[in-house]
């Protein structure tokens, strides 16, 4: 008669626990970092000027970040017939002599979306209160002297 070895089946479960926690808490900090590029973009603007496009990162099935420099980002808000921006590898902006305006286009693969609103996020804002909430949490996790 065969007995069931419980010990083969505790180590696959564990990993498999820890591994959700773990995405779990990644998408958490991701969602709270996209927030946080919405929270910090500033009033409507006409138009941007990019001398080169650094990169891009989604925010929103309607929303993207696009990055201009290490502390220069635009939120651009396109119609809602662009539902793939969350799951797009690349982008393309229509822009013509380097100036993003809300009659340019993004494309995502083969969806054209048109751009409704561009906002300037305030990176540089947003770093300083993100370190100095870190700061304040490693302050209060840190054991006080008796």
């Amino acid at each position: 008669m065969r007995t069931f070895n419980h010990h083969r089946l505790v180590l696959p479960l564990l990993i498999a626990l820890v591994t959700v926690g773990c995405a779990g808490d990644l998408s958490r900090r991701e969602a709270a970092t996209r927030k946080s590029y919405v929270d910090y973009a500033g009033e409507p603007i006409k138009e941007f000027f990019a001398w080169r496009i650094d990169g891009w990162t989604p925010v929103s099935r309607n929303q993207l970040i696009v990055w201009t420099g290490i502390n220069e980002a635009f939120l651009l808000t396109v119609w809602d017939t662009c539902p793939d921006i969350d799951f797009a590898t690349t982008v393309s902006l229509s822009t013509l002599m380097r100036t993003v305006t809300t009659f340019d286009k993004v494309s995502v693969g083969r969806q054209i979306c048109p751009i409704r609103e561009i906002r300037k996020v305030d990176i540089k804002r947003m770093k300083a209160e993100e370190r100095a909430a870190r700061e304040a949490t490693d302050r209060a996790a840190r054991p006080k002297p008796p």
